[in-house]
């Protein structure tokens, strides 16, 4: 619940925020057509990206045993398949407000944010739930993978079971 909270404050508290500060102090930008064309356009397709890898992610994680290290499928190409997604989620709301304090303020900050996230809260939780054997993994597999192959994979544009490295 607390994540949810904080999620809804990133980004609909830091929306509002930027749209204001985008009003008062990049107020050209800010009532350009053009821009607002060109960056929710971009938005609409990397919004789809993060809905994709959400869609699937979820799928995926619906059926998988919490309780074991899972290791194969898009967990042999990336450690944290659901967080990438979520990385760009903050890019696609600021390109969709077409908010230039957002693109180059808020969004890097909470990218930032949700990669500490990772880095201060999954990752130790999940040592302290798996041990030696996700030690092992981490020195396997990346936290985030941009290879091709893993971000069809992610977006359920390739079979799970085609991935290279599978067994």
């Amino acid at each position: 619940m607390l994540r949810i909270l904080i999620w809804i404050l990133m980004l609909i508290g830091g929306g509002g925020l930027s749209l204001w500060l985008d009003y008062r102090y990049f107020h050209a930008w800010f009532v350009n057509p053009l821009f607002h064309l060109a960056t929710l356009v971009a938005g609409a397709f990397l919004l789809r990206f993060v809905l994709r890898v959400s869609r699937h992610t979820g799928r995926l994680l619906a059926r998988m045993e919490t309780n074991k290290l899972v290791t194969t499928g898009i967990y042999g190409c990336m450690r944290h398949p659901m967080h990438l997604g979520l990385l760009f989620f903050p890019w696609a709301v600021a390109l969709i407000l077409g908010s230039p304090f957002f693109l180059i303020a808020l969004a890097p900050l909470e990218t930032l944010f949700i990669l500490a996230m990772v880095k201060l809260v999954e990752e130790p939780g999940a040592i302290r739930k798996f041990g030696d054997e996700y030690r092992a993994y981490q020195k396997r597999v990346p936290a985030f993978s941009l290879r091709l192959d893993c971000l069809r994979r992610l977006t359920g544009q390739e079979p799970e079971s085609r991935m290279p490295g599978d067994k």
